[in-house]
């Protein structure tokens, strides 16, 4: 059966659902966008959602969340919540971006996501990234935060709960003001790196820091 279509203004650019349409097609019935957040900041935790949209789901003006406003996002993040069959997120620290570098890591919060999920997946559609070692088969596309609804999701989702965690970092390491940058490696942050040295949730293997 065809998913149902909204019409009009609100109906989801049909280049937003033709990598979901394709694996419908291919007898896949669960769908999971996956994608990260916070694989470039010198602070913080790298974080990974996956997220499982109900077929012919509609979010309008869901898109890769770095081209969102922040308000916009936290708006585009209820509706998700509400929307979804499903939604998980993995969270890998610091450390262990330190220990295992940020691309494993990356990974590694990606496979967490995934196995959060209740029901489980099917078939996996993920922003650039490849998950070894995963059986449930996957599609990776480039730049898929702006190509799949799913993954837009996923982006949102990822990048909302990042942010929230690096605002309560912000009132612990108040020196670093990460409420406004979220950890990357801007001129205000770099500065303060300088002055005060790194902090507990600083990765110590990035440039800017080591």
């Amino acid at each position: 059966m065809e998913p149902s279509v909204v019409n009009g203004p609100e109906a989801a650019p049909d280049r937003m659902i033709r990598f979901e349409n394709a694996a419908y097609s291919e007898g896949f019935l669960r769908l999971a966008g996956l994608d990260e957040a916070g694989r470039g900041p010198l602070a913080g935790p790298v974080v990974a959602a996956a997220v499982i949209l109900p077929r012919g789901c509609r979010i309008p003006g869901l898109r890769d969340s770095k081209k969102l406003s922040a308000l916009r996002r936290e708006s585009l993040m209820e509706e998700i919540n509400r929307s979804a069959l499903a939604i998980g997120l993995g969270v890998v620290d610091e450390k262990t971006i330190d220990r295992i570098n940020i691309y494993r890591a990356t990974q590694a919060a990606m496979k967490q996501a995934v196995a959060l999920l209740d029901p489980q997946p099917d078939f996996l559609l993920i922003d650039a990234l490849k998950l070894p070692e995963c059986s449930i088969p996957q599609n990776a596309i480039i730049g898929g935060d702006d190509k799949s609804l799913s993954i837009a999701a996923a982006s949102v989702v990822a990048k909302v709960s990042r942010d929230r965690m690096m605002l309560e970092y912000d009132r612990m390491y108040p020196d670093y003001n990460f409420k406004s940058h979220k950890g990357y490696g801007t001129r205000e942050h770099l500065r303060a790196i300088r002055l005060h040295g790194p902090c507990e949730i600083h990765r110590r293997t990035f440039r800017g820091v080591a």
